[in-house]
């Protein structure tokens, strides 16, 4: 049999009332066939004698009986059809937990493929074909396999749900967009899904940008982590070197500070022994003298005493001891002198730690005020009163007498030293690479300066928000900038004295740092010393 036949056989079968394979089959008198159940229940319904496929009227009911030959033809076509479904069922799985079993299937039932909205049935494979096939049936709505069909349908009007009411956000059948939403807007399901589903993308996309952000923020956080810890690490390392020197230093400082007290101790006991010696020497010539005497003294014999009294030993020379002191020694300010070695090594460990991070710093000509005359070799800088012609370009400071260093950071510790002998006035710092160089400046963190600076030759301060006032005698000949770019911190020291200056700290770093210099104005030539970017001389061992 050719396929085409065999899908007009397929098509025969299907009773038009129900869609499904005849039960008793019988035939009208126009010669349509029914299922005895439907026609009979679709005429006391109608209550009319009409055929539901030609509309042709009965004048009275007609007697209906079972087309025996027909019903045999379907009851063959059931068998086969049947046979069919149970070869495809194995090959098909059965339907598992979760998973929208066909309604058809009897015995083990086969997972459906698809649901019709209006059978309001769901189809396995083999079940699914007459919706494919059959003409009629092609026209039914097919969806994916879904479970509770009877919520996809209006419960008022038993219709499917194809509309949504945009006025009340609802699904509705074709009759509720007539009677229960009358004048409201409505869009096909299908339209209105596809703008949700976009939608939905959009959303979807807007959330994976979100977690994107996210992850890059938890990757930031953990490589701050990471930093963090290499940097602890890194102090770790340098601060157990540092103690363990400090510690030798102490130690060494204290047999030292031991020693000259027993020193001192030693002498005093040295002399108590020589006097008490030269004593003891006295008593036992005295004592010998007071036996002579004695024994004289005790003599009967006047010519004997007065003749031997003459012929006594003369009395030892004595010494007068009446002023003779052993005066314990003096140990006012010992520990004192001790701790504050001790302290000056510290200080010399602080300023070593901090040295190690010199960069070698050069002027920017770029950045320099017209009035200012930079050396050759780009270290030094002084005032002068002849303004040169130069470019005002936007990084040239154009009101005051500054210049910045030509390299710029932006993440971890720097350090750089600036020779200040013989000036009554300077600045000295870091500066951000946002700061205003053409208009009048406060030197000030919130306008990105952190600096120290020397007005009228012995007004020290550091230009904090207010300005705090330093109290430096003797002021430092050579300053240093240490700069920790990630713990917000811009250190001074005096390099001469070991000592820290000022700290500014917690600093809010954002742009990137520039060296910063002014060496004020002249003068008249009393501040026409220049600034000296210097290399750094290691300071002495902790144990020197």
């Amino acid at each position: 049999m050719s396929a085409a036949s065999n899908l007009r056989s397929e098509d025969q079968f299907l009773c038009s009332i129900c869609l499904d394979v005849f039960t008793d089959p019988v035939s009208t008198p126009c010669g349509h066939n029914f299922c005895k159940t439907c026609i009979s229940q679709h005429w006391d319904t109608n209550g009319r004698q009409k055929c539901p496929m030609c509309n042709r009227v009965f004048k009275r009911r007609p007697e209906l009986d079972i087309n025996t030959l027909f019903s045999e033809m379907v009851a063959q076509f059931r068998r086969e059809a049947q046979q069919k479904a149970s070869s495809s069922s194995s090959e098909q799985q059965a339907a598992k937990p979760g998973e929208v079993p066909c309604d058809v299937c009897t015995g083990t039932r086969l997972k459906a493929l698809k649901s019709c909205l209006v059978c309001q049935t769901s189809y396995c494979q083999t079940h699914l074909e007459p919706h494919l096939t059959v003409k009629r049936l092609k026209r039914h709505q097919l969806i994916d396999a879904v479970e509770n069909l009877e919520g996809r349908m209006c419960t008022k009007h038993d219709k499917p749900l194809e509309l949504f009411c945009k006025t009340d956000q609802t699904c509705v059948c074709v009759l509720c967009s007539v009677l229960d939403h009358k004048n409201h807007e409505f869009v096909p399901l299908r339209e209105e899904y596809e703008g949700k589903k976009a939608e939905l993308e959009k959303t979807e996309a807007e959330i994976q940008q979100m977690i994107q952000k996210r992850r890059l923020k938890i990757q930031e956080i953990t490589e701050s982590v990471k930093m963090s810890k290499d940097a602890a690490d890194r102090q770790k390392i340098e601060g157990f070197q540092v103690f363990i020197a400090l510690m030798e230093s102490v130690e060494r400082r204290l047999k030292e500070l031991m020693k000259e007290i027993e020193d001192k101790q030693e002498t005093t006991e040295k002399q108590a022994e020589g006097l008490i010696k030269d004593l003891e020497q006295e008593i036992s010539e005295l004592m010998e003298r007071s036996s002579e005497v004695e024994q004289l003294s005790r003599s009967e014999d006047h010519l004997h005493l007065l003749q031997s009294f003459s012929s006594l030993k003369a009395a030892p020379p004595t010494k007068d001891w009446t002023e003779v002191r052993v005066c314990p020694p003096s140990y006012e300010g010992t520990v004192g002198r001790a701790v504050a070695q001790v302290e000056e090594t510290i200080r010399k460990a602080e300023l070593k730690r901090v040295q190690q991070y010199e960069v070698d710093v050069i002027l920017d000509p770029d950045t320099a005020h017209p009035n200012l005359i930079l050396s050759d070799d780009r270290k030094q800088v002084y005032h002068s009163d002849v303004e040169k012609k130069l470019p005002d370009n936007p990084e040239r400071f154009s009101r005051y007498v500054n210049v910045l260093g030509e390299q710029s950071f932006s993440s971890g510790r720097f350090y750089f030293e600036v020779q200040v002998k013989g000036k009554t006035g300077w600045a000295l710092g870091v500066a951000t690479e946002s700061i205003n160089r053409k208009g009048r400046i406060t030197a000030s963190p919130q306008d990105g300066f952190w600096t120290v600076v020397l007005r009228n030759g012995n007004k020290y301060s550091a230009r904090a928000s207010p300005p705090v006032r330093l109290h430096l005698h003797p002021g430092p000949e050579k300053v240093g900038v240490f700069v920790d770019y990630e713990e917000g911190l811009v250190s001074f020291y005096d390099v001469g004295a070991a000592a820290l200056i000022y700290s500014f700290t917690g600093c809010s770093f954002t742009h990137k740092l520039h060296p910063f210099f002014s060496p004020c104005l002249n003068d008249g030539g009393k501040n026409s010393a220049p600034l000296i970017i210097c290399p750094a001389n290691q300071t002495e061992s902790i144990n020197d």
